[in-house]
């Protein structure tokens, strides 16, 4: 199962992801705007300083005297600047390391000779470091804090919406008439959603209604003339006729049962599966797979086929009657048709697993996968509903069906698990 991210977390972490990165932008940009005035005012600061040394410094004998943080050396009689000095060209040079110190530097080549005028600004640039680290923290701490604010208010935010996922699983398929009603502060968004669910489970109501009426009318339009077909067929083959017609009147017959196990099949899988249990029998398994095995034996009156029945330990289930006789004899056809000769066993296993083995042409992977994926595998004329039925019946009453090859390569397995119906000792 593909595992979704929550919308609160996803909210949460876009919050924040946008917080840290407005944050950024802005201490980036402060940052910039700090740089560009710092070297303004550095290089305002040491022009009115660098014009006054250079005029001081036309004068005989002139000799700068030390301001303790202000520096100037200039080439020729004057004092000389520091190695880090000597290859910096002109202009203004911002955090240069001279002797352990941190200094700007102004460089200006005038009547042919080069001056530097240096400021110390190691204090400045420890403070200004300082700042930025404290600057940093109270970003950090700001995020944080805002991070628990954004996730409670999103939590607030979404209760609403979880509240209606609440409503919503709280509904049930087999009542009518049902609505979701949200509180009157509710915002417009979920009164649309909820407007448009309730809208849904009218239209749901009405369908499922106009599928019920089909069902029930069809059922009972179905079964009388069934019931009809059948009656007839036994008693014109109670009576002497010809083998030709005899043969008819039976295949009549088959006929008939075949639409009586469909219509069976399809009034069971159009029921609730909870319904289903409670006015389901409760079979003894052992004691019905022989009259469903007598049942199918005329199948293979013109094939060299013969039906086994092992051993049968006692078993039972609470089930439908004519729905395990439709799927266990849709088996038990299924093998038959195609299977030529050999012998066909029919096993009840422990945990009420019906086991039929045939010698059959088998089924290919990719049937077998059809089968299971979709139900695809087509029905024989006159076999029955078919695989794919009973495949949805399985699914629809917590039962197992599985198909595979048989280990000597001819024919197949089929293993219906009805371990689900098991009554509870």
């Amino acid at each position: 199962m593909k595992v979704r991210p929550r919308l609160q977390r996803s909210l949460t972490v876009g919050v924040l992801v946008y917080v840290v990165l407005l944050s950024l932008v802005v201490i980036g940009q402060g940052w910039l705007i700090n740089e560009r005035a710092e070297r303004l005012a550095w290089e305002s600061l040491l022009a009115i300083e660098m014009d006054y040394f250079i005029d001081r410094a036309r004068d005989p004998g002139w000799t700068p005297r030390d301001s303790g943080a202000m520096d100037f050396f200039t080439e020729g009689d004057g004092p000389q600047a520091p190695p880090a000095l000597q290859g910096l060209g002109p202009g203004l040079h911002d955090e240069v390391r001279v002797e352990g110190r941190e200094v700007v530097a102004l460089v200006r080549v005038s009547e042919g000779r080069r001056f530097v005028l240096t400021l110390d600004i190691t204090d400045f640039e420890r403070t200004e470091h300082e700042q930025l680290r404290l600057l940093a923290l109270t970003s950090l701490v700001a995020v944080a804090l805002l991070g628990v604010v954004v996730a409670w208010g999103v939590a607030r935010m979404m209760a609403p919406l979880r509240d209606l996922a609440q409503r919503i699983a709280r509904l049930r398929p087999d009542l009518p008439g049902q609505e979701v009603v949200v509180p009157d502060g509710a915002s417009a968004e979920l009164a649309v959603i909820a407007d448009a669910l309730n809208l849904y489970l009218d239209r749901h109501d009405q369908f499922v209604e106009r599928e019920r009426g089909f069902i029930d009318s069809t059922s009972h339009e179905l079964r009388t003339p069934v019931a009809v077909i059948l009656g007839a067929s036994e008693l014109a083959l109670e009576s002497d006729m010809p083998p030709p017609a005899r043969a008819q009147v039976q295949r009549i017959q088959r006929t008939a049962r075949n639409i009586e196990e469909l219509t069976s099949a399809l009034l069971v899988l159009a029921k609730d599966p909870e319904k289903l249990a409670r006015t389901s029998d409760l079979i003894e398994l052992d004691q019905l797979l022989p009259d469903i095995v007598a049942d199918h034996r005329h199948l293979c009156e013109d094939k060299a086929l013969s039906l086994e029945i092992p051993t049968l330990a006692p078993c039972k289930v609470v089930a439908p009657i004519t729905i395990v006789q439709v799927a266990v004899g849709n088996l038990l056809r299924n093998a038959i048709e195609n299977s030529d000769t050999g012998v066909i066993t029919i096993e009840l296993q422990a945990g009420a697993r019906v086991v039929v083995e045939d010698p059959g042409h088998g089924m290919s992977p990719e049937q077998i996968a059809a089968l299971y994926g979709r139900g695809a595998r087509s029905r024989s004329p006159g076999g029955g509903i078919g695989l794919d039925l009973v495949a949805r019946l399985c699914s629809h009453l917590g039962w197992r069906l599985r198909i595979v090859p048989r280990e000597d390569g001819r024919g197949t397995r089929a293993t219906l698990d009805l371990g689900s119906s098991v009554p509870p000792s």
